[in-house]
């Protein structure tokens, strides 16, 4: 451990040490200390005294999201004063200042980025022995931390938890909508265990469990003049009006691509951040919309829109990526939770 975790460590609760490292001819042997009656009943040692230590790593983790103690004290039901005093009290017994203090808010410093760091990989860690120990039990709990594209809000998604949940009650969720981009950032900084998106960066950390190919499907009301045809070629979409999501979807981004190699001029009648209106509004008016299939309406749907793919001669597939960042270990609960994933995204679509 080196000295700045160790600092950490003892900042955040120094009478109660709970583990140590020994470490001899290239083997490690983890030593938990457990007070008397644990072996009876461990989960609710996992929230007695001797866990307690990580409240100010919590804390800490969230003032620094939140970029300010006054908002933490507001989620926390708590004065702002009091999280002022445990953080002064933890940046005294570490030795060091972790935040730049400013008139409206705090920002982390450069030894405070390494303790936030830490601090995130400790509770991710708890959170996993939480589940191991309630896997033991014969009991399942956990929470899930899942960043997903809007798409995957739709129908896939919501479907997923509850079928999880009608298993394992106990089990909580967050889901979290992000593009592409910050769904990589949250698993860098530990705010989700599994992230679900379509198209995904070059992230060397992240994991891929499965991939899944996605062609770009217009969405329609059930009466218009295209829903007869089964495939739809990206000239006749020009003839009505268009909706679409804005530039930084992916599927817009497809669209754009597209447009451009034929030299066709994208003009939206409407352009919208939520799939959800795009998908009402092309109900009641002759326009089109576009979403990939795990976010799309099914051909036949009773809410009066449709979808149709659109020719590959046109517009190329896309990709939805499943995984988790490189090197962590899930939760039980997580790591069954992706497996679930994984099998109904390879049900349902062809592999990439």
């Amino acid at each position: 451990m080196s000295g700045l975790r160790r600092r950490v460590w003892d900042a955040a609760a120094r009478p109660l040490p709970i583990a140590t490292t020994l470490s001899r001819n290239n083997c490690c042997c983890l030593l938990l200390f457990f007070p008397k009656g644990v072996a009876e009943n461990a989960t609710p040692w996992l929230n007695g005294p001797i866990m307690k230590h990580l409240t100010t790593l919590r804390l800490i983790d969230l003032v620094a999201r939140l970029g300010s103690i006054r908002k933490a004290a507001e989620e926390l039901s708590l004065t702002p004063s009091a999280i002022h005093r445990r953080v002064q009290a933890f940046e005294t017994e570490l030795g060091e200042t972790i935040f730049e203090r400013f008139a409206n808010g705090v920002r982390l410093n450069a030894a405070g980025e390494l303790v936030v760091q830490h601090a995130r990989m400790q509770l991710a860690d708890v959170e996993r022995l939480h589940s191991r120990l309630a896997d033991l039990a014969g009991m399942r709990r956990g929470h899930i931390a899942v960043a997903c594209s809007q798409a995957m809000t739709y129908a896939f998604l919501p479907n997923e938890v509850a079928a999880y949940r009608k298993q394992f009650p106990d089990v909580t969720f967050h889901v979290d909508v992000r593009d592409h981009r910050s769904a990589g950032e949250a698993l860098l900084d530990f705010s989700a265990d599994i992230a679900l998106v379509f198209t995904m960066e070059q992230h060397v950390t992240f994991q891929v469990t499965i991939a899944v190919r996605q062609e770009l499907h217009a969405i329609m009301a059930a009466d218009h003049p295209l829903a007869s045809r089964d495939v739809i070629r990206l000239r006749d979409c020009l003839d009505y009006p268009l909706a679409l999501p804005t530039s930084a979807f992916s599927g817009r981004q497809m669209l754009e691509r597209a447009m451009a190699r034929r030299s066709f001029k994208l003009e939206p009648a409407l352009q919208s951040n939520s799939f959800e209106f795009l998908k009402r509004y092309v109900g009641d008016e002759p326009a089109l919309t576009f979403q990939i299939p795990i976010g799309a309406p099914e051909s036949t749907s009773s809410e009066g829109t449709v979808s149709r793919p659109l020719d590959h001669r046109d517009v190329a597939p896309g990709t939805v990526y499943l995984g988790q960042q490189s090197g962590r270990a899930l939760s039980v609960a997580a790591a069954r939770f992706q497996d679930q994933l994984a099998q109904s995204l390879a049900e349902r679509f062809e592999l990439h």
